[in-house]
Order: C-alpha cells, then structure tokens, then sequence
C-alpha cells in the first residue's frame, strides 16, 4: 500500500513551497523518521522526513513550486530492493509472532523472559547538563516519554526551562526509561531527573505490547513510534487548561504527536455535556458555577526573568518615549519594484526589517551615545552595531542579537532574521545568540499596534518600538494626499541620552526611510 507524503503546512501565510535538494533517489529505500529532502518558503527551510519504512516514489522535482498539502511523493509501505531486503524485512517478520499467538499462555512467557537479562543490566543516570556558566538550576518541561517506554539512543526526552532558554534533553543511549523526576519540578544542574536500563528497550517493548493490546495497537498505527498520542509541551498545556485529555485528541503532529493546533482544536465540550447530565436533579444555578474555577499555572523561569528585567528598567532607568512618523511609500515601492529579483538572486524575502535594521545602524553611528550604556560611573560606548530584535514566541519574549549590523548587507540582514526567528520559535536560540545587543528593535506592528512606549532592553540604552502601517490623509507640496504612515517610538534612558540626541536620531531614522537611496550611498 502507497504511503502519500504531502507538503505540511509550515506557516499560517505560507500557502505554497519550493522543493529543495531530495537526498533519496526515485525508487530507492528509505527508513521512518529518515531525511526526505528539504523545502523551502519565502521565510524559512524546512526538513521533511520519511513517516513510513519502503520505497520512494517521487513525484515532484527539485526547484519545483508546490502548495501547501500537495503529494510531492509516496511510500510503497513493506517493500524493499533486493540489497535493501534482509533489512527492510527483519523487523516485519519478528512482529507478527507475539500478535498471532495472543491466546497460547506459552507465547506471553517468551517475552518475559527476554526482559529478564535485561534487568541485570547496570541503568544509567540522565543528568541535567550544564546549559551556561549563570544558570544554577532549570525548570523540567514536559516529558515525552514515560516509565517503561522504550527509546533510542538521541530520542528527546524532555524540555527544559532556564530563566535565559529552553533546552532539549536526549537519551544518551538505547533501552527502557524510568523517570525520576515530574514535569514543572525546579532542580538543579547536575540532578538525576531520569535512568535508562540499556538494552532493554526492544524487550521491554515487546512485553508491553503483549500486555496492552490498546497500546500496542497505537504504537502499530504510529509505526511503533513512542510519540503517538503524546501532547508537545506547548500542546500539553494548552489541554491542561482545557481539561482535556490528551487520549482524546488524534495527533496531526509527526508520528501521531499532538501539536499546539491540535490543542486549539480540540473542545472540552463531551466532558462539560456529561457533567449537566450527571446532576440532572440539581438546581439549575449551580450550572454556571462550573465556569467560574480559576486555574493557576506556575509562571516559567523565562517569563519569571523576564518580569524581573522589566520592573528593573522602570526603576532604575530615567526612561522616557520620543514619538515621529514616516512615510513607508518609498520603502514600500522599492520593496515592490526588487521583490521578486531579490527572492530569486538570494533566496531570501525582502522584508521591511532589513531596512529598519540598515537605518539604526546609520543612525547610531551619528549618534553614538544612542548606542551606548552606563557602567558603574562610567559610559561605554560601542563602535559597532549588534542589533537585538525581539521575538515573540509561545513561551515569552526573546531577543536575538545580530551581531555587527553594520558591515552586512540587506539579503544578510534577512538571512539572518529568518534563522534567528526560527530558531527562536523553535526554541533553540543559544545563550550566546541572546547576549551582548547593543541596541533593540521591535514591531508590535505584527499585531496591529498603532502606538506603544517600548520598554529598554537593559543595559541598553534605547530600543526603537515599529507599529502597524495605516494609509492616512497628510499634507505634502500643499495637497492633501494618502499615504501609508507608521508611528515610530524611541524610548531611551534619559541619564545618558539627552532629548537633542533622542529626537535627532528618530529624526535621521525617518529621513533614512523616507529616503532609501540613502541606505544604498550611506548619506
């Protein structure tokens, strides 16, 4: 039977994607969770990877353009090549002896007596590592394996939270988990959180699958994958939320894992319709009652840092917001006019970033107090630009650094917002990637904020806040004309920038902007 592999969908405005290098042949063999090939969207390269052990059959090209959810290629499930035959058939042909003899009792001994070896084998500790010379401790995310499940050697086990980054931790070698420590528990570098009983792992799952038929069924169904039915952590909360079980939602995600949008699907309503039923003879007030529970959910170690940053800037900062606004028709009709030829020369969007990110570094290097911070009772002042751009991602905020701005060109400026940005989302941003931004830029525009008074980003010294882009009637030659406008913020710390410096800077911003030939000849 033919296994069809569709394009995911990557990207809630991504509608259509371009096929990359293949890295398996038409009609060659290919193992589950094995490298397919790469696609690439207008903002970033994805990985899609075999669902499905057998041969290949391709039915789009390299350089091709698809949609989302179109069949680039199938996977003719349990066939194999005559070299790739002994492999591809092995393990079939070991499954069906435990299912084809359920009700023989001598068929549910051998299991058990293969897991018997195993119990002498010596388990190994899974310790938290070192994930950066500040952080002493982390909180433990979710768990995507349980006890007795069986994992291979670089499986993910679990997320883990520090107060800068979220890190992932992998099982070290093959055989049978057992947990030691619970999702949302706080410990420190070093702890033992896990223990795997190497060699276990086949055994170990062969005897599960014997005594939990309905497991076993879904780990058929998964390719006997551990992931199947198993929220993300982002998922997992949101359904913790809900009160939703996660037995109730099918997984979309890869191996039957179940995404954040399949959390955001899912309802809670079978379990709220059950409740009126079981206390029909109950007085009708009381049904609104249900409604009214608060849930409380222990803040992250980000989000707890990042609460702590932000009162520390109001308090110890004289932070004060200059205000100015632009005309995005210039900038708006250059990005139309070389769009498409800039996509094609560098393989990268022409987005409104890299202009920004073009004119502050101008801009600072006029202005360098700007670009400056206060240490102890002295100023240090920057000769170069590594701008901080914020990004908003399901566990907080985070602000990636680009690091000498200055000296790169607008395709590498977005190459490298594109690689920052998903890596963020993904969390897996470095504490180097999230250190040492010597000025910030953010756009609450994204989220259609007209107006906003940015928070510095400390120790810097100012951040600059884009908001959305509105056509709006505005004088110009004497005529009464439609443009596109965006207000801009700068707020800054008014003990090393003064208002002279403050509203110069946004003020060589705007004429930068309005004016982009001048990014080009640097005037």
């Amino acid at each position: 039977m033919a296994f069809e592999v569709k394009v995911p969908t990557v990207g809630e405005s991504i509608t259509e994607v371009t096929i990359g290098r293949w890295n398996k042949k038409d009609g060659e063999f290919v193992n589950a969770n094995e490298l397919i090939c790469e696609i690439e969207s207008d903002k970033a390269t994805f990985e899609l990877n075999a669902e499905k052990s057998g041969i290949l059959k391709l039915n789009a090209q390299e350089g091709d353009t698809v949609a989302v959810g179109t069949v680039i290629c199938s996977i003719e499930e349990g066939v194999g090549s005559a070299g790739a035959a002994p492999v591809a058939n092995a393990a079939p042909a070991a499954i069906p002896a435990p299912a084809s003899a359920p009700s023989a009792p001598a068929a549910n001994a051998a299991p058990a007596a293969n897991v018997a070896p195993a119990s002498n084998a010596i388990p190994i500790d899974v310790k938290i590592p070192t994930v950066g010379e500040s952080i002493t401790e982390v909180t433990l995310g979710a768990w995507s394996v349980k006890s007795g499940d069986a994992v291979k050697a670089g499986d993910l086990l679990l997320e883990i939270e520090s107060d800068k980054a979220t890190f992932e931790l992998h099982a070290e070698t093959t055989g049978t988990i057992e947990l030691i420590s619970k999702e949302g528990e706080t410990v420190a570098i070093g702890t033992v959180v896990c223990k795997i009983v190497p060699g276990a792992g086949g055994s170990s799952q062969a005897a599960a699958s014997a005594s939990e038929p309905a497991v076993a069924a879904g780990a058929s169904a998964s390719g006997g994958n551990y992931a199947a039915g198993h929220a993300s952590p982002a998922a997992g909360k949101i359904l913790n939320e809900k009160g939703v079980e996660t037995s109730a939602v099918a997984g979309s995600g890869k191996d039957g894992r179940i995404t954040k949008e399949d959390a955001l699907k899912a309802s809670a309503a079978p379990a709220a319709a059950a409740k009126p039923a079981a206390t029909a003879s109950a007085p009708a007030a009381k049904a609104p009652v249900a409604g009214r529970a608060d849930d409380r959910v222990k803040m992250t170690s980000l989000r707890k840092t990042i609460a702590r940053r932000l009162v520390a800037v109001k308090n110890e900062t004289a932070m004060l917001t200059t205000f100015n606004e632009v005309d995005m028709k210039p900038v708006m009709d250059m990005r139309s006019k070389y769009k498409d030829t800039f996509k094609e020369k560098y393989g990268v969007g022409l987005g409104f970033m890299s202009f920004f990110t073009k004119a502050v570094c101008m801009a600072l290097q006029d202005f360098p107090s700007v670009n400056a911070y206060i240490d102890g009772e002295e100023i240090v002042y920057h000769n170069f630009c590594d701008v901080s751009v914020a990004v908003s991602t399901p566990k907080g905020l985070v602000v990636p650094v680009i690091r000498n701005a200055e000296t790169m060109s607008f395709n590498e400026i977005e190459a490298e917002i594109v690689r920052l940005a998903t890596r963020a989302r993904d969390g897996k941003l470095s504490i180097d990637e999230m250190s040492g931004g010597t000025f910030t830029i953010t756009n609450g525009g994204i989220f259609g904020s007209m107006l906003s008074t940015p928070i510095i980003n400390a120790p810097q010294s100012a951040i600059l806040g884009m908001h959305n882009i509105v056509e709006r009637p505005i004088a110009v030659g004497g005529q009464v004309v439609i443009r596109p406008i965006m207000y801009l913020a700068l707020s800054y710390d008014h003990r090393i920038i003064d208002g002279r410096e403050s509203v110069g800077f946004l003020v060589r911003v705007k004429q930068l902007l309005e004016d982009p030939s001048r990014l080009l000849l640097g005037v």
